[in-house]
């Protein structure tokens, strides 16, 4: 992480007074008091020209309001060439409002491309943010040489430690990290011990399942105030998007697993969303309203890839057969709900498909390819229907669009299942060895699950399975490492996350060509 201290930035020159001395806003500009960063700060969704740069002010952040008071609040940035903040850019004042949890989203534009940026913020009276760093995305027609992202998510505070966001921190050269979703989870606290004793915590949730706006800005505040996840976000930027947790486990539009009235439902959904965008480096594009939010999107570096964020919980059909297949064992005839992505997504996908770039990277949440599930004794298949496996119709919607525009390049990235799972997406259900449209890596989880068990009993799976190379109960993250003429994937593994200090080894590599959708083992 990239941090200076008080006296570093007090020598830093005459630049420091311009982000340290009382505003001459006319809104609240009394000192503060005590440390107004706690939550630390990020940057997202790199562009050419800039990028979104965020904090939360909150000198209490599990207090009520994070410890604020209920006023406006003026807060100055600054974006720099160098660290020591010698050569300043860009500057401002936003404004920190109550009805944002006191966020801040700036949307700095005016730079360079495809270069480092510092940037700090500072509240009159107050000390300075940590210093994060972020870096531009190259122009639009430059020829790039190589591109490096990290994928993570699923990182239940209550199942493990983050030290696998202190690893991801300290990787070299990350031009971004792609957060697949569950930022947070919405249960309520579970008693404290050992988790081979049964579903037990090894730290605690505060309060019980968030339902308000001030549960969920809670929630949000406790997962941000680990230093871990603090260091890789001021490491690098982020392209955040959500799955199921950010609101309620397994939710599918307009439905939430409980039953509970889709009117009701719907209060839920906008509060949890709100909270969700108070807490996440996006833009203005993403700003929810009654009516929901827009979180696909595109990210374009240069020439070499095209990266589509997609939303595969807004917008999609309710899960066939409920969304527990192992109690409901669901038949492929029943396996047809008919949209995931929503016509207005899925058409916005098909259309930024076509497209000049070396790679098309589908940055997503849940499974795309299929994979039966069965027990290692079970004669029947297994699939679980929360994943593309109980969409198949929006899946063969997908391949199609892939076929139309005559794709080889197509990368996956994936999360949710809490496995590392790397394989290939088939053109037909019914020929798992036959044509393949596309390459999928299903990043595992950072803590959801705890330690885990490798493949010791999992084996099977793969046998199962034979459009799947890799499936591993493991915690980590996953490294892509792109150039014109190869995509390679690192496969990383925590040692353990049920205690802190876990250590990070590489348990895999795969190498991608753009002519083919084939994983080979490197």
């Amino acid at each position: 992480m990239f941090t200076v201290n008080r006296r570093q930035l007090i020598q830093a020159g005459a630049g420091l007074a311009l982000i340290t001395g009382v505003s001459h806003s006319p809104l609240f500009a009394a000192p503060l008091g005590a440390n107004p960063f706690t939550l630390g700060v990020a940057a997202g969704d790199p562009w050419p020209d800039g990028f979104v740069i965020w904090t939360r002010l909150a000198p209490r952040p599990l207090d009520e309001h994070g410890g604020m008071p209920a006023v406006h609040v003026p807060v100055r940035w600054e974006v720099a060439e160098d660290q020591g903040f010698t050569r300043v850019v860009r500057k401002g004042e936003a404004v920190a409002m109550p009805e944002l949890a006191h966020s801040v989203h700036v949307e700095v534009d005016g730079l360079r491309p495809h270069r480092p940026y510092w940037y700090r913020f500072a509240v009159a009276g107050s000390d300075s943010s940590p210093v994060g760093m972020a870096r531009t995305a190259p122009a639009a027609d430059a020829v790039v040489d190589r591109l490096r992202i990290g994928v993570a998510g699923c990182q239940h505070y209550e199942m493990g430690f983050y030290d696998a966001w202190r690893h991801l921190a300290a990787e070299p050269d990350l031009d971004l990290i792609f957060h697949y979703g569950d930022y947070i989870y919405e249960g309520g606290a579970t008693p404290l011990g050992p988790r081979d004793k049964g579903w037990t915590a090894v730290r605690q949730h505060v309060g019980n399942e968030i339902y308000s706006i001030d549960d969920y800005r809670r929630r949000h505040a406790q997962y941000r105030s680990d230093p871990n996840l603090q260091a890789a976000h001021a490491a690098c930027a982020f392209a955040a998007s959500f799955d199921d947790h950010e609101v309620d486990n397994n939710w599918a539009s307009d439905f939430d697993q409980d039953g509970t009235d889709p009117a009701i439902f719907a209060l839920r959904r906008f509060i949890a969303l709100q909270a969700w965008y108070e807490h996440m480096p996006v833009r203005k594009a993403q700003f929810p309203t009654p009516a929901g939010l827009t979180a696909y999107r595109r990210l374009d570096y240069g020439r070499l890839m095209r990266m589509h964020v997609l939303d595969t919980r807004s917008y999609r059909s309710d899960q066939p057969c409920g969304d527990d297949s192992v109690k409901n064992p669901c038949p492929p005839a029943a396996r047809m709900q008919p949209d995931m992505l929503g016509k207005a997504q899925e058409n916005w996908l098909d259309e930024g498909l076509g497209n000049g770039a070396t790679w098309n990277l589908l940055a997503q949440q849940i499974m795309v390819m299929p994979i039966d599930l069965r027990s290692a004794d079970a004669r029947e298949p297994l699939y679980a229907t929360d994943l593309w496996d109980g969409y198949r119709p929006a899946r063969a919607r997908l391949i199609d669009s892939s076929r139309k525009h005559r794709l080889t390049n197509v990368v996956i990235a994936s999360g949710d299942h809490h496995k590392h799972v790397a394989g290939t997406v088939p053109a037909r259900d019914d020929d798992l060895d036959g044509e393949k449209i596309a390459v999928e890596f299903l990043a595992t989880s950072i803590t959801s699950g705890g330690n885990g068990d490798g493949v010791a009993g999992l084996e099977h799976i793969v046998r199962n399975n034979p459009q799947i190379d890799l499936y591993t109960d493991q915690r980590g993250y996953q490294l892509f490492d792109i150039t014109p003429k190869l995509w390679r994937t690192d496969v990383k593994v925590m040692d353990r996350v049920e205690s802190p200090g876990g250590s990070l080894k590489t348990l895999a590599s795969y190498a991608v060509t753009p002519d083919r959708s084939k994983l080979h083992r490197s």
